[in-house]
Formats: structure tokens, C-alpha cells, sequence
């Protein structure tokens, strides 16, 4: 039974370059693609060259990789890399069409270290906006990070509010735990939670 583990059955382990005019989009995928997101996917392919194949049927319909080739005749590029999906039902490609485009939606990313990663690129002549950002949005979050963060240490910078909050917590905790030996208090400051023994209190 091929469950997708067997290697020798993985569709990338056979790159072919295949002519871009003979690809059949298919006419059931539910992806749109706006013309600025294909020109954005032609800029990153002039820029880093083609870096994933096209996943095809055994009939040169596409699987995966619609936005690709659209880029592709963008480009005036005459073949493109695929693989191909061999002996997969109906089934199986539409739902790993649907998948493709679904399963990347679901990750998240770290704020601060996004930041730091366009921070340092920020100091070379790289163009930002072909990581697929545009300039408002990264105005915008560079703005947040620098609003919320101090970018030497990664600190979250701590105002009244915050100070006020972390000391009632700080009392909370005090009164909740006064027959335990150690207490566990959060610094009014810096917000970090710690022990201490119980008789600091009492002194």
C-alpha cells in the first residue's frame, strides 16, 4: 500500500523540465491568483530562479503550481521543472490540490524575529518586497515592533499600565500562597516571576 512513505514513490525524487505550453491548468482549482501576486511570484523567480516544480498528472494537467506557471508565461519562460504525481486517483489530486494551498495558511510567525530577519536585510540593498511583503505592510510593522520592543534586547518596553498590572498580580500571588514556604512573585519592572521564601514577608 503506498501511504507516502516509501521514497522510491515520492513524486520530487524526478525533476523534468517539460514545456510550459503543454501544462493543462485545471478547472477545478479554487485558488485565485491577482495579477499582482503573479507579478510578485515572477519578481522572486528572477531573483532566486525556480526553486519548486510544478506537480503534474501523468496527463501534464497541474496538480500544484498554477501561480508558477502563470509566472512562467510572465516571463516568457519556454519550459519549467516538474514532477510528476503517478497513479494518484481523482480524488487524491483534487485534495492535494486543496491541501497545497490550505496547509501553508495555517503557520504563523514569530513577530520579533521576522523583525530582526528584516531588520538585518534592511541594511543591504535587498529588496523587501520580494519576500512577498509590500511596503505598507512592512512600514506598519516595523512601526509595531519599534512601538512595543526594544530591538537591541527584544524587551517588551514597560509602561505605567503594565507595571500596575504585574504589582497586583505580585499581591495576588503574596496572599494566595501565604502558607507556602517559597512564594512565587512577578517583579513589578521587568514582569519576570520568581521564588522567595515566605519569611522575607514576615520580617
Amino acid at each position: 500500500m503506498n501511504n507516502g512513505l516509501d521514497p522510491k514513490l515520492w513524486p520530487a525524487n524526478r525533476v523534468k523540465r517539460r514545456k510550459i505550453s503543454d501544462l493543462i491548468p485545471s478547472a477545478r482549482n479554487a485558488r485565485i491568483h491577482t495579477d499582482d501576486q503573479i507579478k510578485q511570484i515572477a519578481d522572486s523567480i528572477q531573483e532566486w530562479g525556480w526553486t519548486q516544480p510544478v506537480l503534474v498528472d501523468e496527463a501534464d494537467g497541474i496538480i500544484a503550481g498554477h501561480g508558477r506557471v502563470m509566472a512562467g508565461h510572465l516571463l516568457g519562460l519556454k519550459q519549467v521543472p516538474t514532477i510528476t504525481a503517478a497513479g494518484w486517483s481523482e480524488e487524491k489530486k483534487n485534495a492535494y490540490r486543496i491541501a497545497d494551498n490550505k496547509l501553508t495558511e495555517l503557520a504563523g510567525w514569530d513577530n520579533v524575529a521576522l523583525m530582526r530577519e528584516f531588520m538585518d536585510l534592511s541594511n543591504t540593498d535587498f529588496d523587501l518586497t520580494l519576500t512577498g511583503f509590500d511596503e505598507e505592510t512592512l512600514d506598519r510593522m516595523s512601526a509595531d515592533f519599534h512601538a512595543n520592543f526594544n530591538p537591541e534586547s527584544g524587551v517588551k518596553e514597560v509602561d505605567g499600565e503594565d507595571v500596575a498590572k504585574a504589582q497586583g498580580a505580585a499581591d495576588r500571588r503574596m496572599a494566595d500562597a501565604s502558607r507556602q514556604t517559597i512564594v512565587d512573585v512577578i517583579c513589578p519592572n521587568c514582569g519576570k516571576g520568581f521564588g522567595i521564601d515566605r519569611q522575607t514577608f514576615e520580617k
